[in-house]
């Protein structure tokens, strides 16, 4: 499946809103309010703050490899990438809003959660409905 300048772009903005999402999350402590984070970065280091931030830095250094290694050079794979990400985005920003709604109250990511969803609802749309795609007759 072939996709256009809006899924790449859409994509880098995915990337971008990741980066906010983890900075979001590491300010706002969410290895201190959610275990499944605090047993994850507890693997990297006892000190929970460094291993959030060496966790989510590669996090985003991985989604940033994906835009500039295989969307923004249209490898062969990269609508497979896309595909994967955006799920996952979409599952990301849906759990936040989700754990907020739990918790009555703010949750550590919760300010940048819906543009996850949206900016993942739009790529998922565009590699579904491209750009001077003819519609099927």
């Amino acid at each position: 499946m072939r996709f256009g300048l809006t899924s790449r772009r859409l994509f880098l903005g995915l990337a971008i809103t990741q980066a906010a999402h983890s900075t979001e999350e590491y300010y706002f402590r969410l290895y201190d309010v959610l275990a499944f984070a605090r047993y994850v970065v507890g693997f990297i280091s006892s000190n929970l703050a460094l291993g959030f931030a060496v966790t989510n830095s590669l996090f985003v250094a991985f989604i940033f490899w994906t835009y500039f290694r295989r969307v923004q050079t249209a490898a062969v794979t990269a609508t497979a990438w896309i595909w994967g990400w955006s799920l996952l985005e979409f599952a990301n920003g849906n759990g936040h809003i989700i754990l907020a709604v739990n918790t009555g109250g703010y949750f550590p990511g919760l300010f940048t959660a819906p543009f996850l969803v949206l900016i993942s609802l739009a790529l998922m749309y565009r590699l579904v409905h491209p750009v001077g795609q003819a519609p099927a007759q």
